[in-house]
């Protein structure tokens, strides 16, 4: 499956913004694979990857799109250029392997569908991709809504909110509501602290000393990912042991997956139900309340956008909430999200190693490479968007002869990754992200009054502070 960016994106258009001369792969022409920084013996360019991952992403970028670099002792390769991108994201399980991402990773995450790999991957993709497809999405659009209405009203004109505990509060309600069907606060609080620890140490983790340290290494972080990952497996199980002793008609995606069964006849394991409700929530709550806040956090700083949005949303919702058959409707409330997750991807790098044979544009990758890729840097370079840090929606929309405003390349655009390995929850997290926006700008502006916000790289990329806002009533 491919992943495609909406209204606007299609092939490059040569002619309208040439590459650059001496960068690495152009069509037809062999890359030369350029050299990163120098290193430091045994951790390599670890060091600057960790102080700064974004910074050093885009320093590669401008090195070419192919830069060898190291990854402590091993040896690495970052590609920037979209063709690239789409080899390795298309030939993962056939020439590219799924790395070990390391220790905490695999303590929060288990074995699910992001982590497994070959025929269990298949096995489990086959399992879970019928819970998330558009008609089961569409189920679970009203509770999407519902949840958003709930918080519109409980707001009022003046109030000063914190947008990311906020927006964190109402996707975690939603996740338990849809994913695991229970709806009380304690459910969504007790799972949502643990999550939020977790993530912050896999960060830490895979961008520190900790990503060359042994599993069998105990660190404090180590340790507090254990102990909220017990959390999270007791809350889980609770859960489970619910929903197998009631209805198991329930439309929750739990109660999917435990009907689910495979071509032999054999279903998820309770192992398999937890990894694979664990992956869920995260994509469904931890993706779509950082996509939010940083919807917010830009909406606030342009003022026409947010204009246009309200207009939009005036015209086709008129006296009503917005429901799954308006989703189609509101393109530029669409736009506004795929731009804000191109400024700021939730899941900013992908990562593959090369097996034996592996290529890329041509060029053999040596086996047991770490291939690198970032969507922090793609989505801002410069020969694929214009005015690449500008906040501009406009750039998904046709224009007025109903041609693409800006001709975008396929994997120019991955905030859900691409390929047979493209993120299950894509559907689901996009219409959650627009609805909630629907609802909430429908009524609201949110003035932010926190400046100077900066993205921290963890398990998702996530805002450095509270992001402060005042709620303001629209006429």
């Amino acid at each position: 499956m491919t992943v495609h960016a909406g209204p606007g994106v299609g092939a490059r258009d040569e002619g309208q913004r040439a590459e650059p001369s001496g960068r690495g792969h152009v069509e037809g022409v062999t890359p030369a694979f350029a050299e990163g920084p120098r290193g430091l013996p045994l951790l390599g360019n670890l060091p600057a990857f960790g102080k700064d991952p974004l910074a050093f992403f885009e320093l590669l970028r401008e090195r070419g799109d192919f830069v060898r670099w190291r990854f402590g002792r091993g040896p690495a390769l970052f590609i920037a250029h979209p063709d690239a991108i789409g080899e390795l994201l298309t030939e993962v399980e056939r020439t590219f392997d799924q790395p070990d991402l390391g220790i905490a990773f695999r303590t929060l995450l288990g074995n699910g569908t992001v982590v497994a790999k070959g025929a269990d991957w298949r096995r489990k993709r086959s399992l879970v991709q019928p819970s998330v497809r558009p008609k089961q999405v569409r189920s679970y659009a009203s509770t999407m809504a519902e949840c958003a209405v709930a918080l519109a009203d409980r707001w009022t004109d003046g109030q000063h909110v914190d947008i990311k505990k906020e927006m964190a509060a109402l996707t975690q309600l939603i996740a338990v509501r849809t994913i695991f069907g229970v709806d009380t606060a304690a459910d969504a609080e007790s799972i949502g602290r643990a999550m939020d620890v977790a993530q912050k140490e896999i960060g830490a983790e895979f961008s520190g000393i900790g990503a060359l340290l042994p599993d069998w290494v105990p660190t404090p972080g180590r340790a507090r990912i254990k102990r909220a990952t017990a959390v999270i497996d007791a809350e889980v199980s609770r859960v489970v042991s619910r929903h197998r002793g009631g209805d198991t008609e329930r439309p929750d995606l739990l109660s999917r997956l435990l009907t689910a069964r495979d071509e032999t006849g054999a279903s998820l394991s309770d192992r398999e139900i937890r990894d694979e409700t664990v992956t869920l929530y995260i994509g469904g709550h931890e993706t779509t309340s950082s996509t939010l806040v940083w919807a917010w956090y830009l909406l606030s700083q342009n003022p026409r956008v947010r204009e246009a949005l309200t207009a939009e949303l005036d015209r086709v919702l008129a006296d009503h909430e917005p429901g799954y058959d308006d989703y189609a409707e509101l393109t530029y409330a669409q736009a506004v999200i795929k731009e804000t997750l191109r400024l700021y991807p939730t899941i900013w790098l992908l990562t593959g190693i090369a097996k034996e044979g592996a290529t890329l544009g041509g060029t053999p990758v040596p086996a047991g490479t770490r291939v690198w890729s970032s969507q922090w840097a793609t989505h801002r370079d410069p020969r694929w968007y214009g005015d690449p840090e500008a906040f501009r929606p406009e750039r998904w929309l046709p224009g007025e002869d109903g041609e693409p405003a800006e001709r975008i390349p396929e994997y120019a655009w991955y905030p859900f990754g691409g390929g047979p390995r493209v993120c299950l929850g894509t559907r689901f997290a996009l219409v959650e992200a627009v609805l909630v926006l629907a609802v909430l700008a429908r009524r609201y502006d949110l003035d932010v009054t926190t400046g100077g916000i900066r993205p921290v790289p963890s398990l998702t990329l996530q805002p450095d502070r509270d992001v402060l806002a005042t709620v303001r009533a629209r006429k």
